[in-house]
């Protein structure tokens, strides 16, 4: 069976169940929630119309970070964190973006090496997650 896909743009409020199943199911709903989260673009993709990924994206000046990709788990590994992804640096591009990043769990860096970004010396821990901080220049 084939699968429609479609990204498009979506209400901040609309990535927060999604982001809660998937990143911290054992936290509250408003762990996911970000204080920015009205101020920045959220992108949602849709396998046969069903919210299946999110991704929010944050722009200061011409630098963009994007946070809390999040793929529903039983869906993972069908390359749809990748299309959003793609799409995402699409749109960026667009605009005057000079650099993109993000604070990556350090259990998935090699998915966004595959993307050309590369890890800084600037790690964390956040609720016993390591995380190093990934960027790329466009």
């Amino acid at each position: 069976m084939e699968v429609h896909v479609e990204i498009r743009t979506i209400h901040f409020e609309a990535t927060w169940d999604l982001r809660h199943k998937v990143m911290w199911p054992d936290q509250s709903l408003d762990y996911v929630k970000l204080p920015n989260d009205e101020h920045g673009l959220h992108y949602g993709l849709f396998a046969n119309d069903k919210l299946t990924a999110v991704v929010s994206v944050f722009i200061v000046d011409n630098e963009a970070q994007f946070r809390k990709l999040a793929t529903l788990d039983d869906e993972q590994g069908k390359g749809y964190g990748t299309q959003l992804l793609n799409y995402l640096f699409l749109e960026l591009a667009k605009d005057d973006i000079t650099k993109v990043w993000c604070n990556a769990r350090v259990d998935k860096t090699n998915f966004y090496q595959r993307f050309g970004m590369v890890k800084t010396e600037r790690r964390f821990d956040k609720t016993g997650i390591s995380y190093v901080i990934m960027e790329k220049t466009i």
